[in-house]
This record gives C-alpha cells, structure tokens and sequence, in this order.
C-alpha cells in the first residue's frame, strides 16, 4: 500500500509538474508569410472595387515585390472604399485607358511608409508612385490637424477615416474619396483664347473700307456742285452776251 500511494504521488508530481512547465511557456508565434496587399483589404472589407483595380492593372503583385524587398523603404498605401468609388461620376473608370488605370492606383501609393504623426511633419506635395507631384500633374498635397488628415489633389479633397493596417513595410489608411489625379480629371491650365466675333475681322475692313469709300462720296458730291455752279454762272454770262 505504501509503494502504491508512494507511485500514485510521484505520478501526481509529473503530472503537474508538466502543466505548470506548459502554462509557463509562450506560445510559439505563428510563421508569418510575406505582406500581401489585396489579402489585407479582402480581410478588412469594404473595398472590392480598389482590389479589383489593384488586380487588374497587376499593381498588387508591384507592391507585393516592393514589400517583400530587402531595400524596400515600406509603403504608404490609401485604399478608397466601395462607397468610395460608388461615389463617382458614371463611366469614370470605364472611360480611362489602361495606362491611365494603372497611373491611378499608383496615385493611391507613397514610394515610403508613413505613420500617423508624420502626416503632421511632411513636405508637400508628396510623391506618389504615379510621378512627382512638383511637375503639377500628380500633386498630393496633405493636412493634418490633431487627427484629422485632410487629402487634396487638385480634383477632389478626401479625408483619411482610419488606420486599416500597418507593420514595419507597410501602411494602408481608409480614404473616403477616390483619389483623382490632376493629370487625368483636371481642367487645362491655360485657359483657351477666346474666339474673335463673328466676323470682326470683316467688320472691321468693312468700315474702314466704309470709312474710305464715305470720303469719295463726299469728294464726288462737291465736284459736281462745282461743276454745276461753273456751268450756271457760264449759262448766265452766255445769256448776257445775247442780250
């Protein structure tokens, strides 16, 4: 009986012994695979229409190299939502070249990873991966006070919801406007010259030919008032040598 409970307690020993070894230990971290940008929207939600977009102009698998590089400096990425887009005028995106597809999701990116304090510091206008906002045609311009982030392109101004995602490479923010670059939905900046009144030019040779011919009028009706006096004053002088 003693070597049975002496058996007993030394199993009972091991046995916590084994769950207080256990519980003690971390639990070992999930292996995480590379980022992927459309797996982090299709988990967020809300924004079918951007990872259609990033699909089909293969912008998602550019980021997902960008990301997954070792000189990779992070991305900045604003995802515009469903509602977002639904917003648009009809035939907006339908009426857009592929090229111009692409230069429009790249409009949505910053070649940079930033962090919601750093909107306050920027210098702008930033530079998207659609081109440098200095040369006027992709302007980025951003505001940020407090934490609130104001978002203006030339086209529209959009407003910066809510932080969807962000680790080391990456950072994706909830825009609630598509962001429209000026290059594509913006007006010409010169404006076009007005056209000349119908028939001004004619107008005006016409009244300086006007002008021209009113003076030999006036110089054809004084010759022959002239000439009219002359012959009256002759016909008198004639009628007198008669008499």
């Amino acid at each position: 009986m003693a070597i049975s409970r002496t058996f007993m307690s030394f199993n009972l020993f091991i046995f916590f012994l084994v769950i207080a070894t256990t519980n003690g230990q971390a639990p070992a971290p999930t292996p995480s695979g590379p980022t992927n940008i459309t797996a982090v929207l299709e988990k967020a939600g809300q924004y079918t229409m951007f990872i259609r977009l990033l699909k089909s102009t293969q912008a998602a698998d550019q980021i997902n190299t960008q990301l997954n590089s070792s000189s990779s400096q992070g991305l900045t990425v604003f995802a515009p939502t469903d509602n977002a887009f639904s917003s648009l005028k009809s035939g907006t995106l339908n009426s857009l070249s592929d090229q111009q597809k692409v230069q429009l999701v790249q409009f949505h990116v910053l070649p940079t990873l930033l962090t919601m304090p750093q909107f306050q510091t920027v210098s702008n206008p930033l530079r998207t991966q659609a081109g440098d906002g200095q040369s006027g045609k992709f302007p980025l311009n951003i505001t940020s006070s407090g934490n609130q982030v104001n978002i203006t392109t030339g086209v529209v101004s959009a407003t910066v919801a809510n932080s969807v995602y962000s680790d080391k490479q990456l950072a994706v923010y909830q825009v609630d406007q598509v962001l429209l670059p000026l290059a594509m939905f913006g007006s010409s900046s010169a404006a076009p010259a007005p056209a000349p009144e119908k028939g001004g030019s004619v107008t005006t040779g016409s009244a300086s030919g006007s002008d021209g011919g009113g003076d030999s009028t006036d110089s054809s009706d004084a010759e022959r008032i002239r000439y009219g006096i002359i012959a009256t004053v002759a016909a008198i002088a004639a009628s007198s040598l008669w008499i």
